[in-house]
């Protein structure tokens, strides 16, 4: 199996970097991108290296690192280099094309990944970290400085493409208020209905109301100090405010390991832990929620990243003993389920086939199982291997899966994309990394 998951990898390479799958996904994703070197570091460490410098190719002047960089032309992915337009923007990239938006900053902690695995067996290594190192810096920076207009240590994110869990239902009062009277109808362009059953997709309405995002910030020239100003869409994510701190963590620990200045990533991190904890976190419900910042309110719908501050260690240990509680009894009905779903099984916006609405992530997985080793639930975390190496090893690699027990689950219950990335490269490091990240 494990040979298949290498092949897999094989496959998706396109000289210089890793394609999520190449029947749904022709580009470099972000934090895809991260994750992927991870696996690679396994059985081709030079390839690793180029995978993150090919991703930091895209690099706005700015520090923003986009969500998708297009090193070619491929039309049978929409939205494209076109319908971004940020190639002659004084703060975009201006080597290659690039799309306008970020993803959950990964890269920190996968750089400590992989020194970690490679040190000391893999020559230029060191020079490789020095690198990269400041590049993730300014990422960082661009995010602290850029999208946290409280100054409170939470940074926002612009579109529900940048949380990394698209379709999750987290996003759905405030996409359906924004009105798409007038808005370019893109039904026709969209490729990934045509790749993928359609009913576990976003819908057509959604997508306009994605790309009435995009033409605003179009409008708005990416200026994020307008964009503030004017987007419907802004949000504090558990997820990827809980991922920018864990990157921290990389971050600060390399820093000690090179005699780096941490200083201001270690003021950035303790700012945010503590804003996670206070205004993310419900004592009420015992759980995470996303906040909408344009509309001041919580978000109170449970999904899977609300188990992300796990991953960071950013849980007081009674946060984490609710936390565990929710993962058993409310996102699972029996324990006959699969963990973990992606939104809780007593949710109403929950489907176990639709994207991000109930099917169960192998990188959320990941990041959980070693989010509940670091505190102590070794019986959940050992559950929540199984479970993943199960659902692969029998399933492929997919994009995600059905949840729901045997008898009422798909007879294939891998759905979306097939032959899948980080399912392949997660599921290696699963099986040959004992080291808790």
């Amino acid at each position: 199996m494990q040979q298949q998951a290498i092949d897999t990898l094989n496959r998706n390479w396109r000289n210089g970097y890793t394609i999520p799958s190449g029947r749904l996904y022709p580009f470099q994703w972000n934090w895809d991108s991260g994750l992927i070197a991870i696996g690679l570091a396994h059985f081709n460490p030079e390839r690793a290296l180029d995978e993150i410098r090919y991703m930091f190719k895209g690099q706005w002047q700015n520090g923003m690192l986009p969500h998708i960089n297009f090193h070619h032309l491929d039309e049978n992915y929409f939205p494209g280099p076109d319908v971004w337009a940020t190639s002659n923007l004084p703060i975009s990239c201006n080597t290659i094309q690039t799309s306008g938006i970020t993803q959950p900053p990964v890269f920190g902690f996968v750089l400590q990944r992989i020194y970690e695995m490679l040190e000391g067996k893999l020559a230029g290594l060191e020079d490789f970290i020095k690198e990269i190192f400041p590049k993730v810096v300014a990422s960082h920076r661009y995010l602290y400085e850029n999208r946290d207009p409280n100054r409170e240590g939470l940074v926002y994110i612009h579109h529900n493409w940048e949380s990394g869990t698209d379709n999750s239902p987290i996003w759905d009062d405030i996409l359906y208020n924004i009105d798409v009277t007038g808005v370019r109808d893109v039904s026709a362009l969209r490729r990934d209905i045509k790749n993928v059953d359609a009913s576990q997709r976003p819908t057509n309405e959604n997508y306009q109301r994605y790309i009435y995002l995009i033409d605003l910030f179009i409008k708005h020239s990416y200026n994020d100090a307008d964009i503030v100003k004017n987007c419907p869409f802004l949000v504090q994510d558990v997820l990827f405010n809980a991922l920018l701190v864990k990157s921290n963590n990389g971050l600060i620990a390399l820093a000690e390991k090179f005699s780096l200045d941490a200083t201001e990533i270690i003021a950035w991190n303790q700012k945010t832990i503590h804003a996670i904890n206070t205004k993310l976190w419900s004592e009420k419900d015992g759980i995470y929620y996303a906040y909408d910042l344009r509309n001041e309110k919580s978000i109170t719908i449970k999904t899977s990243s609300a188990f992300l501050p796990l991953f960071a260690q950013i849980c007081s240990e009674e946060q984490a003993v609710k936390l565990a509680i929710h993962l058993t009894q409310t996102f699972i009905p029996d324990n006959d389920w699969l963990l973990c779903p992606s939104t809780a099984a007593n949710e109403p916006a929950f489907n176990p086939l639709k994207y991000w609405r109930g099917p169960v992530w192998i990188n959320v997985n990941w990041m959980l199982y070693h989010g509940l080793l670091h505190y102590g639930y070794n019986e959940a975390a050992e559950q929540v291997k199984r479970d993943t190496i199960f659902l692969v090893e029998n399933y492929g690699h997919y994009e995600y899966f059905d949840p729901r027990p045997e008898k009422e689950a798909l007879a294939e219950r891998g759905i979306g994309a097939d032959a899948f990335s980080w399912t392949a490269a997660l599921y290696l490091d699963l099986l040959n990394n004992t080291k808790t990240i």
